[in-house]
């Protein structure tokens, strides 16, 4: 039975999560635009994905450290803040037609929101290995909300900027304080901090014994460590292919409902549908990892994730393009769910934030270099050599998985 403190804490960091998915939505289905409308080119439409991917890359490890060293709250909410500084700043790029601007303001949204991650962490210092996985699955399902969230704050953006003089596109981020500041309040209502639970886990779950052993905590924390277990290696490379695949298609989809006519509010309900399969099955995915397994779950996302690449990028009606892109959303939360378990089960409470850290920079490492390349393969070589790429990435950790001689 889950304690109530307990249940108590999930539903804050749940809903708190759901903000912080419908602000993420506004990166990635509108930053691409608004790149193409300040730019006139193609080439920079990965811009989003980037720096979301280098940011996360900058900041995964750090936040784990000082989450690690003084509880998961502080940094959360510091993240969330940055998140809203630049939010705004991306919003007043639009309106200042400056590209620089909107280059400042998405990397430092993108720090905040993948400091704020560290609410992952959180859920899974609050339950035992046996229901670490649905867990996840609590915490990623409340971002159904921004499900609904996003599609609705770009309507009102829509219906606002003419009456105010702004952008359409430049509107939408500045509704962005109506998700960021509620994520704060309910942040700041956890108590006590999970990483305090996480640590004291047998007095929460009383039939549980946990294998934990306090010295642990004062042990240098090493994450090559993660590399040589091939279960953690694997781990990583299924969540660095979700992620890559997932911020090319995320690119791909926008720009190509775009190119057939589709209206704004018409690929924001593409992509809210997206991050529906992003969100809305990780309740059963994470009891499946945790009933069958992280690999029986984890693997078969990542396939998942290729398919639907390929429906992205070889077809053209919007339901054919939502169908793949939606099926990317529930792969990558397969691969995620049950990979960051897979991470989270290898070390002790006081190392967790530096572990998930550790495989969040290979996924940040990742997204960026696939985004990096995604704008100019559209530019120069068309949709579908971008979508042959995010194919082939998918492919990579099947091929380590059927080369690793291991149950794994």
């Amino acid at each position: 039975m889950i304690p109530h403190v307990v249940k108590r804490n999930t539903a804050l960091i749940a809903v708190s999560q759901s903000f912080i998915g419908a602000g993420m939505q506004f990166a990635f289905g509108l930053v691409p635009l608004m790149v193409v409308a300040l730019t006139g080119s193609a080439a920079w439409a990965g811009l989003a994905v980037g720096l979301i991917g280098l940011s996360r890359f900058l900041v995964a490890y750090p936040s784990g450290r000082i989450t690690d060293a003084y509880g998961r709250k502080p940094a959360i909410q510091f993240g969330l803040a940055l998140a809203l500084a630049g939010g705004l700043a991306v919003g007043a790029a639009m309106a200042a037609q400056s590209f620089l601007l909107l280059f400042a303001g998405m990397l430092v949204f993108g720090m905040g929101v993948n400091v704020a991650q560290q609410l992952r962490v959180a859920a899974t210092d609050m339950y035992p290995p046996p229901l670490r996985a649905r867990a996840l699955g609590y915490v990623m399902t409340g971002s159904v909300i921004g499900v609904v969230l996003s599609p609705l704050l770009v309507h009102l953006g829509e219906r606002l900027a003419p009456a105010v003089g702004q952008h359409a596109l430049s509107m939408a981020w500045f509704t962005l304080p109506l998700l960021i500041v509620p994520s704060m309040l309910l942040v700041s209502g956890i108590r006590p901090d999970p990483k305090e639970i996480g640590q004291e886990l047998g007095r929460y779950f009383p039939g549980y014994a946990s294998k934990e052993d306090p010295r642990h905590g004062r042990l240098p924390f090493r994450w090559t460590a993660l590399l040589r277990q091939p279960r953690t290696r694997l781990a990583i490379a299924c969540n660095c292919a979700g992620q890559g695949n997932m911020s090319i298609v995320m690119v791909l989809t926008a720009l190509v409902l775009d190119h057939h006519g589709h209206s704004l509010s018409a690929i924001a309900l593409s992509m809210a549908l997206h991050s529906a399969g992003m969100f809305a099955f990780s309740i059963p995915i994470g009891m499946a990892a945790d009933r069958y397994g992280r690999g029986p779950v984890m693997y078969p996302g990542v396939a998942m994730t290729l398919v639907g690449a390929a429906l992205v990028a070889f077809t053209q009606s919007w339901a054919m393009v939502t169908l793949g892109s939606f099926l990317v959303g529930v792969g990558w939360a397969a691969a995620n769910i049950a990979g960051t378990a897979t991470v989270a089960d290898s070390v002790p409470t006081a190392q967790r934030g530096r572990a998930v850290g550790v495989a969040d920079s290979f996924a940040g490492a990742m997204a960026l270099v696939m985004a990096l390349i995604t704008g100019p393969l559209v530019q120069w070589h068309g949709l579908a050599m971008a979508g042959l790429a995010a194919v082939l990435v998918a492919a990579v950790p099947l091929a380590m998985r059927l080369a690793t001689p291991i149950r794994a």
